[in-house]
């Protein structure tokens, strides 16, 4: 590793890149550490330690700690999310967008809405970030000691332009560093929960709260199920291709076998970043309705972190937005055409339409099992708790869940990356055998 660390830094525009994203890495750490005003930082420390296990301790992952410590990064970057969730969707209701999204000028002002969006969505959910702050407050702990309006639009001030920033940080490292940038920064978020997971297990272990065999038991467990994801994220299924003739670099070529790569999981991390957005509107959503009110009893109760019901919801909203974003990405005509173009076919099935269907017929089957394995992967942090009563959700998280999930699906494109650099300067890439698979390759 450290001889290909030392190949990597030869290079210099993929060094540039890399110390690039580094830098922009630790300005969204530094971000997360920098409390807003208006807030007593350790009676909130306190509130969250009360409920690490709680929905509000899983979103406190995604932003890195930022939330537990009301930073002025606190809601992370979700808003962008959730903004660019709602583009798409309006994109497959109205042809327009749809048409928009496919040309170059269309998608400068799609991106241009997103911004608008997220600034909107960012600021309401500020708001209701102000109130649950406000909530805390009792006779013995005031989180806000003065709770004036003043406090609530210096909040939604703060939340969305630290929003902004992160939004505009990540478009940053997209364009000139390495791997997706929001990607990145969730990821940077999750990996920064790490340590302290396992000092607070080292802990358990040592105040003999808990026996070696079950924290060996737990720790096996994660390992396996990394490796499962890393195994799911790399399957592909083959279809075969024969080419009867075509001419590569001016040679031509009779009778060749190819194949084309598709994958299990073809949607990637992002219907898990997509469902976890979608599972946090309603809880922001009863921030803003009375304390009486029946809608914000179930809203809480039906979503509530530790229930069957969030668990089944969960894991229907993975389904939907796998297939959804599959749809978006992926289209099996192009695929037809291009095979149609370069004198490709699939044995026993005609070129044009009925290629573009058989394909479009795989990719549907395949993509049932990849979704219901996100699904059960995404709510195994629930499934853990329940288990292990005194398993805190930092660690839950990286036993498997949405973490484990972005974290090796961001890693392994991000490392793709890499070594597409390494091998196109004529260096061996990470692996001497076998090849990583970035989630478009």
């Amino acid at each position: 590793m450290i001889e290909k660390l030392q190949t990597i830094m030869k290079i210099p525009e993929l060094k540039k890149k890399i110390l690039f994203t580094l830098g922009i890495l630790f300005i969204c750490r530094v971000g997360a550490h920098i409390p807003m005003p208006g807030i007593d930082v350790g009676a909130l420390g306190y509130y969250f330690n009360q409920a690490q296990n709680s929905l509000f301790g899983m979103f406190d992952m995604f932003t890195g700690g930022a939330f537990q410590k009301a930073a002025i990064f606190s809601i992370g970057i979700m808003p962008y999310i959730s903004a660019s969730i709602i583009i798409q969707l309006l994109g497959s209701v109205f042809p327009t967008i749809s048409k928009m999204m496919r040309d170059e000028d269309g998608r400068r002002k799609i991106t241009q809405w997103t911004r608008y969006g997220t600034v909107l969505l960012a600021a309401a959910q500020g708001w209701g970030v102000a109130k649950f702050l406000v909530s805390m407050n009792t006779d013995y702990m005031k989180v806000v000691p003065d709770p004036t309006v003043g406090f609530y639009l210096m909040t939604m001030l703060t939340i969305a332009t630290g929003t902004i920033v992160l939004m505009w940080l990540g478009e940053q490292i997209t364009s000139k560093g390495i791997g997706n940038g929001i990607s990145l920064i969730i990821t940077i978020g999750i990996i920064a929960r790490f340590p302290s997971a396992v000092l607070e297990e080292v802990t358990q272990l040592s105040n003999g709260n808990r026996e070696l065999v079950v924290e060996l038991i737990i720790w096996a467990g994660m390992l396996g199920m990394i490796a499962a994801v890393v195994l799911m994220t790399q399957a592909i299924r083959k279809v075969q291709v024969h080419y009867a003739k075509r001419q590569v670099a001016g040679r031509t070529y009779q009778n060749q076998v190819s194949f084309i790569p598709l994958r299990i999981n073809m949607a990637g991390v992002m219907p898990i970043i997509f469902a976890q957005s979608i599972m946090f509107f309603p809880t922001t959503l009863a921030a803003f309705l009375p304390d009486n009110s029946m809608l914000k009893t179930a809203l809480l109760s039906l979503f509530d972190y530790r229930s069957y019901s969030y668990m089944g919801i969960y894991m229907l909203v993975i389904i939907f937005f796998t297939y959804f974003y599959t749809a978006l990405t992926f289209n099996p005509d192009d695929v037809a055409n291009n095979l149609k173009q370069s004198g490709g076919f699939i044995p026993g099935v005609n070129p044009g339409k009925n290629t573009a269907d058989y394909i479009d017929n795989i990719v549907t089957r395949i993509s049932f099992p990849g979704s219901i394995f996100l699904g059960l992967v995404a709510i195994m942090p629930n499934v853990v708790t329940k288990m292990f009563p005194g398993v805190s959700y930092n660690l839950a998280a990286f036993f498997g869940g949405t973490s484990l999930i972005i974290f090796v699906g961001v890693a392994l494109d991000t490392l793709t990356q890499i070594e597409s650099y390494l091998l196109m300067h004529h260096y061996d890439g990470f692996l001497k055998t076998g090849k990583l698979r970035g989630r478009k390759g």
